[in-house]
């Protein structure tokens, strides 16, 4: 379940935790009509997108590695083992290998990784930020440093405070209070080969994630989209959106300008294999497997 392939001069590898069918889209996408989807069920059917016997669409759940001349990088950590997630069967206190054996199947071990990248702090993107150690959760990559966008920690915390949040307190205060974290800006460079792209909307300070040096050749896309309907549709936005109107237009943005430069996309939650180019279709867009 790992794909390998090449960015220039960098490698990338996907790291699947699960792959299954997630959600029903009308729930997933409140401004999705019946007679919508099901004009476009055909083409969500034929592409992997929906499934078939369910009628939920099909997510997966990954990470990124970059090996850069310089670093290696871990963009998005999934969803962690032991996390108390009671909302998501599939989560909650997980306790299995997959992630970890597939991290080992590319030649890795936790104490390969020199940075870890969250483009958001949902609790599918920082479950394998910390592990339990006796009671306590302690950072799994003990030789990296833990790149979160302040502008999102900041409301993340403030939010913690008033109501705690599950994957904040188990994955990321932990981070901070171990002195790992390296609260940056979305525009942040991490070196001539990787940079940060805001993408605000999902989260109110998302980001995207640029790899190439010079120009983008590949962008990590996070959660700024979660389905090919979306692409279709950039304007229906997700039900976890903090800001629906900047989200749907960061969306059309980017697909835009990924259309125009032909860009690879790596997605977040896309079918496997999860690595897409977008042209276009009518007033929206249509994803061809990179």
């Amino acid at each position: 379940m790992s794909t390998t392939f090449a960015v220039g001069d960098l490698t990338v590898h996907r790291i699947v935790e699960m792959e299954f069918p997630f959600a029903d889209p009308m729930m997933l996408f409140p401004d999705l009509t019946p007679e919508l989807l099901a004009e476009n069920r055909g083409w969500l059917l034929d592409t992997g997108a929906l499934d078939l016997e369910s009628g939920k669409l099909l997510f997966c759940f990954q990470s990124y590695i970059v090996r850069t001349p310089h670093h290696t990088i871990l963009v998005d950590s999934c969803i962690g083992n032991e996390k108390e997630r009671a909302t998501r069967p599939n989560w909650h206190q997980k306790r299995d290998d997959t992630w970890m054996r597939r991290l080992a199947a590319i030649g890795l071990g936790v104490g390969d990784i020199d940075v870890v990248m969250c483009t958001h702090l949902h609790a599918d993107h920082v479950g394998w930020n910390t592990r339990l150690e006796n009671g306590r959760w302690v950072p799994t990559f003990p030789n990296a440093r833990y790149l979160f966008s302040e502008r999102e920690y900041n409301h993340w915390a403030a939010e913690h405070a008033k109501t705690p949040i599950a994957c904040i307190a188990d994955s990321v205060i932990p981070i901070v209070e171990a002195g790992r974290a390296e609260l940056v800006s979305s525009r942040h460079a991490v070196d001539d080969h990787v940079r940060l792209m805001p993408a605000p909307g999902h989260t109110p300070d998302h980001f995207a994630v640029e790899l190439g040096r010079g120009r983008p050749q590949a962008l990590m896309t996070g959660d700024l989209i979660h389905s090919p309907l979306q692409a279709r549709y950039p304007e229906i936005t997700m039900r976890f959106d903090s800001d629906s109107a900047q989200a749907a237009a960061t969306r059309r943005s980017f697909l835009q300008g990924a259309c125009n430069d032909g860009t690879l996309c790596c997605t977040a939650h896309f079918p496997s294999p999860s690595l897409v180019r977008f042209s276009p279709w009518g007033e929206g867009f249509r994803c061809e497997t990179g």
